[in-house]
């Protein structure tokens, strides 16, 4: 059974048929899948490296591991900058949407995460030091949290547990932090 009809309309010849509907709309969608906006740039190599992961295994984990190393090397200068007494390199390493927890206090954003920890820096010995001892990465290589102990005057007093970010720029930033004092019970 044809459904169509065949009508003029201002001297054209126009078919009219419940089939049609459905094949000018498969056709636009179709169209407009393989139209759609392509990423390119950082984001086209980014989505390319992610589906190459995702088939390979062994890609998937080594990049995973570069980006361990990479936090690991960014969690050490972070620390580093205590060492150095460096406040100005220190400020560098938060995040625009850093939050650091001290105690009941909780500090959000750069500008107070720095007038907290700015008196860590004013003495000529650091105060306190930290070392990474364990590092995980999310598969997406965009997160991670880094952990370690914490250490004054070379005694482990602490545990701090930081969040990063690899930021737009491709930088690892501390989104972020708190540390914990070190349980004394014996079990």
């Amino acid at each position: 059974m044809d459904d169509s009809q065949t009508t003029i309309i201002e001297g054209r010849q126009v078919i009219n048929s419940k089939l049609m509907l459905p094949l000018i709309t498969g056709a636009y969608l179709i169209g407009g899948c393989a139209n759609s906006p392509q990423p390119h740039g950082a984001a086209a190599a980014h989505n390319a490296a992610t589906q190459t992961a995702a088939l390979n295994p062994d890609v998937a984990k080594a990049a995973t591991a570069a980006a361990v190393k990479d936090v690991i090397a960014t969690e050490q200068a972070f620390a580093k900058t205590m060492a150095n007494r460096d406040f100005k390199a220190f400020v560098t390493f938060l995040s625009p949407d850093a939050v650091f927890f001290s105690g009941t206090a909780v500090r959000h954003g750069p500008a107070e995460v720095a007038t907290q920890w700015q008196p860590y820096f004013e003495g000529r010995n650091a105060p306190f030091s930290w070392a990474p001892d364990h590092v995980e990465v999310l598969a997406s290589g965009k997160l991670a949290l880094s952990t370690g102990p914490v250490y004054q005057q070379g005694k482990i007093v602490g545990r701090f547990n930081s969040v990063w970010r690899l930021e737009a720029d491709n930088s690892w930033r501390i989104v972020f932090d708190k540390g914990e004092a070190v349980c004394s019970a014996k079990l």
